[in-house]
């Protein structure tokens, strides 16, 4: 490996883990491409831009000069061997690519490529088991029983990330947002006792189920066509039509509960324009909606400002789902 006169070089069997990559340092090994997209510069010329991930973060990326015909062959594995070096840029270390192509990674591979949760999943998975069982309605708990049982969609609830980059963005994401969800919710009904907790629980746990069908995490982070074409709200809602008639046997749901539950999910993210097919139109939707944003947002805030991470300014770059740079410093510590 040669590297540029002035840059650092690493050790060669060594795996540059993006979050220890500092200005001016020469990159070179197999990491996961995320979210490229092709670009024109102000006088036309194309390239492209992307994050460029492993599992103990990311960064911002751009390879000059990049032609269009190039694209679908470079992103076919989800996974590329680069070569490029680091620079800073409006108080930021971004990687500017200077040759990439796509690579197949073993599983093994993969753990060091994409960012797993801190937490145990089993514990996460087990908490997630026990508040949907202490809901109060034996239609509800029959309900919950049809999707706990259903261990290939459990299987995938326990590893799939919530999103592909906004937030929880790892392996097993999925199942932390939803506990993060249940436990703030759980905590919270006391103070709005006209809330149906059965209702706010089980929306909760459902309401993104269909994640582990729109997103794929075996080539890095990508929308499956199923994804692309059908999307998780209506999947989720076709699923609980599924499973209600399932769990009807045993008992069925009263009244309108299951429309109810079903509004809940093609409503949870609020508006039409953030892709709800309803606006929330009970007290139970609104919460879980808010709820929703309100864990998805923070925890994107978070990842964004990276504060265990010394060194990168005080900013970030614009994070477009909060439309505005984050502040990084935490001025009491």
């Amino acid at each position: 490996m040669r590297a540029p006169l002035g840059y650092s070089v690493p050790m060669a069997s060594d795996h540059q883990r993006i979050a220890t990559l500092t200005d001016r340092t020469y990159v070179e090994g197999v990491y996961s491409i995320v979210n490229p997209q092709l670009a024109q510069t102000r006088t036309n010329k194309p390239y492209l831009k992307c994050m460029i991930r492993d599992a103990s973060g990311e960064i911002s990326a751009r390879a000059w000069g990049f032609e269009e015909a190039q694209f679908e062959t470079v992103i076919a594995t989800g996974f590329v061997m680069l070569r490029g070096s680091t620079q800073a840029y409006q108080g930021q270390v971004q990687l500017i690519i200077e040759q990439m192509e796509a690579r197949e990674v073993s599983g093994e591979d993969m753990l060091q490529l994409l960012p797993s949760t801190t937490k145990d999943i089993a514990t996460m998975f087990a908490r997630v088991a026990e508040l949907l069982r202490s809901m109060a309605h034996p239609a509800m708990r029959a309900l919950a029983e049809q999707y706990l049982s259903d261990e290939r969609l459990m299987e995938d609830f326990r590893r799939a990330p919530a999103a592909m980059s906004v937030h929880h963005a790892w392996i097993g994401g999925l199942l932390e947002h939803t506990q993060q969800m249940m436990e703030l919710a759980d905590g919270m009904l006391v103070l709005y006792p006209a809330l149906n907790r059965d209702i706010v629980l089980f929306s909760i746990f459902a309401h993104d189920l269909g994640k582990t069908v729109e997103l794929d995490w075996e080539r890095g982070f990508n929308y499956t066509t199923e994804g692309q074409l059908i999307g998780h709200v209506v999947r989720g809602a076709i699923w609980l039509q599924i499973k209600a008639a399932q769990a009807s046997r045993v008992e069925r749901l009263p009244g309108e509960t299951l429309r109810i539950l079903q509004h809940i999910l093609v409503s949870h993210h609020g508006l039409p324009e953030h892709g709800a097919a309803k606006v929330p139109a009970t007290p139970e939707a609104v919460f879980v909606s808010m709820l929703d944003n309100l864990d998805a947002k923070t925890q994107a805030s978070i990842t964004a400002a990276k504060r265990e991470f010394a060194g990168g300014g005080e900013w970030t770059d614009k994070v477009w789902a909060l439309d505005t740079k984050v502040y990084r410093t935490d001025p009491l510590v």
